[in-house]
């Protein structure tokens, strides 16, 4: 691979920027709030196979807990 010099470095810096894109308002909104939504459903979902976890130790262990 060629090595560049730091003027075509800066070209190709200014043009990669040049396609950022900054999301609106209301795509920040629903990219969040789906964020919440699916950590609320995960934290449920790890809730509830301790609770079956803990019942299955219950069972095998009846004198421990």
């Amino acid at each position: 691979m060629a090595r560049t010099n730091p003027a075509q470095f800066m070209r190709q810096v200014k043009q990669e920027v040049s396609k950022v894109v900054t999301p609106s308002w209301k795509e920040t909104w629903v990219t969040s709030l789906m964020v919440f939504i699916m950590v609320i459903a995960a934290s449920v979902f790890f809730l509830l196979v301790d609770m079956g976890f803990a019942q299955a130790v219950k069972l095998i262990l009846p004198n421990h807990g």
